[in-house]
């Protein structure tokens, strides 16, 4: 394997690792969270409105992949986006989901015209 190829395997596998953080729903929903501001965890489990170890065990997994810091202050430890450009990349998915979706939603339409269609005609 030359250094070219070695380079390109690590970087396809830091890619691969930091996209197994948005493998999760809930994960993706405690970075929206964290767009605004840092929160602490207490905070974060009142906005989602989920089990505070839920919360402790996803921001865990965010911040082992480099996508959340975590900074005491006093005797509460906040949460913050350690690069706002996760946002600006789900955000680039999403609209991508949504261009998807709409295409299926117009093939399914258009399938369940032409089978209307075949109906009448029998």
């Amino acid at each position: 394997m030359t250094n070219q190829q070695y380079i390109r395997d690590e970087i396809h596998k830091l890619h691969a690792h930091i996209c197994g953080g948005l493998a999760d729903a809930t994960r993706i929903e405690i970075l929206y969270v964290l767009r605004e501001q840092p929160y602490t965890v207490n905070q974060i489990v009142e906005a989602l409105a989920l089990p505070q170890p839920t919360v402790s065990r996803h921001l865990k997994n965010l911040r082992e992949r480099g996508m959340v810091k975590a900074e005491r202050r006093g005797q509460y430890v906040y949460y913050a986006l350690k690069d706002q450009r996760i946002i600006e990349a789900l955000d680039l998915l999403r609209a991508v989901m949504d261009d998807f979706l709409q295409e299926r939603a117009r093939l399914t339409q258009k399938q369940q015209l032409h089978s209307h269609h075949k109906g009448a005609l029998a």
